[in-house]
């Protein structure tokens, strides 16, 4: 079972809605795939016991987790965090989440630059390579709980755009041109 994607609208309107292009323009897996974004579907109702979930990790080396919900009762600064996430940034390393409750989106730029949205939910697992432009943010609903899993000590520094000077954005440029 693959996620939905497809390509959004310029619209300023609320950052939480789908932003469809009209008529919608979905995204495949496979363009996912050419961007370095990678998904699995998992049973989150049994993620602190899913052999699967462990074999991802022991894998990938996804040595450190921990779990967050987004959602206005429980994290603090909620609006100005969302409109943080929401900022279009990139990450020295990659970076996994597994969405364990509730929905979510992450926006992520095409090799055109142009936005490619994608929706998460429960037992949705994501990776984004680092060096590619992206931002987050919740759907309508308000609400997501996730798992963020880490290769080593979790970093969670982000550099927003303009960040082309990186090693990592040039080293992630470089293998757009090699798929």
């Amino acid at each position: 079972m693959s996620i939905e994607a497809w390509y959004m609208d310029s619209s300023d309107e609320d950052q939480r809605k789908p932003h469809r292009l009209t008529p919608n323009q979905p995204a495949s897996m496979e363009q996912l795939r050419q961007l370095g974004v990678f998904h699995w579907k998992l049973n989150a109702d049994i993620y602190e016991t899913d052999p699967e979930l462990e074999q991802i990790r022991k894998d990938q080396g996804y040595s450190y987790m921990d779990i967050v919900a987004v959602e206005k009762d429980t994290l603090p600064h909620y609006e100005e965090t969302l409109k943080m996430f929401f900022k279009e940034h990139l990450h020295l390393d990659d970076e996994i989440r597994y969405i364990l409750d509730g929905r979510a989106y992450f926006d992520v730029r095409d090799k055109q630059d142009r936005w490619i949205r994608i929706s998460m939910s429960k037992g949705d697992l994501i990776t984004l390579p680092a060096g590619i432009y992206h931002r987050f943010t919740l759907d309508e609903t308000n609400y997501t709980k996730a798992m963020r899993l880490f290769v080593g000590e979790p970093v969670w520094k982000a550099y927003n755009r303009p960040a082309d000077d990186f090693e990592i954005r040039q080293k992630y440029l470089a293998s757009l041109q090699e798929s």
